[in-house]
This record gives structure tokens, sequence and C-alpha cells, in this order.
């Protein structure tokens, strides 16, 4: 059983960091594009950022320069450094990785979701 495990979120004041993480639990081939995305209430889930497997990485307008997309291949996880947060930053955060299984499938993962709540 393959499963994304999130953690990181938590509450904070405006201007202020969090970190997410995100591992793969489970016995995989590769992975290709990593991302995180995130949905606030009433509103659709947005692509925050994405990085491929060689590192080349994508944000949204409205997280450029404040957040940053990482990734540990030897790990198999990925991360999200969060700078300078304000409060329409708050939402549920998911990861989402494209997986090559070792059975040869290739699936897209998602993670359960972890709140991140900015306060002002």
């Amino acid at each position: 059983q393959v499963q994304l495990v999130e953690s990181g979120g938590g509450l904070v004041q405006a201007g202020g960091s969090l970190r997410l993480s995100c591992a793969v639990s489970g016995r995989i081939f590769s992975i290709n594009d990593m991302g995180w995305h995130r949905q606030a209430p009433g509103n659709q889930r947005e692509l925050v950022a994405s990085i491929t497997r060689g590192g080349n990485t994508n944000y949204a307008d409205s997280v450029k320069g404040r957040f940053t997309i990482s990734r540990d291949n030897g790990k198999n996880t990925v991360y999200l450094q969060m700078n300078s947060l304000k409060i329409e930053d708050t939402a549920i955060y998911y990861c989402n990785m494209g997986i090559w299984r070792i059975t040869g499938n290739y699936e897209d993962y998602w993670g359960q979701g972890t709140q991140v709540t900015v306060s002002s």
C-alpha cells in the first residue's frame, strides 16, 4: 500500500513561517513530478508549487518569492518552506506525486491534507 504522509501544518501569525513535509510510505520504483496544492473554504483546489524530478520548479504567482518547494529523491519526500505568510494563505494543503510503482503501474497520489491557518 502506497500512501503520502504529510506533516508540518499548524497555526502561525501573519509574517511567520511554516515548513510542510510529505513522504511516501510503501515500496515504489520512482517518482516523477511532486507538488503542493491548497484549498480554502469556498474555493477550488489550486496549485501552489511543483517540482520535476530534475529540480525544475513552478510557483503560483501569489506565492512567488515567499514559498520554496524542494525534494529529496533519496527520501522520497517533498517540502514546502512557507515564509512571510499571509492570512490569505490559510487553507488545507495537499501534496501530490506521480509515482511509478514496483508493479510497473504509474499512478497519481495525494496526501491526506494538512491545515495551515494564518492569524492576524
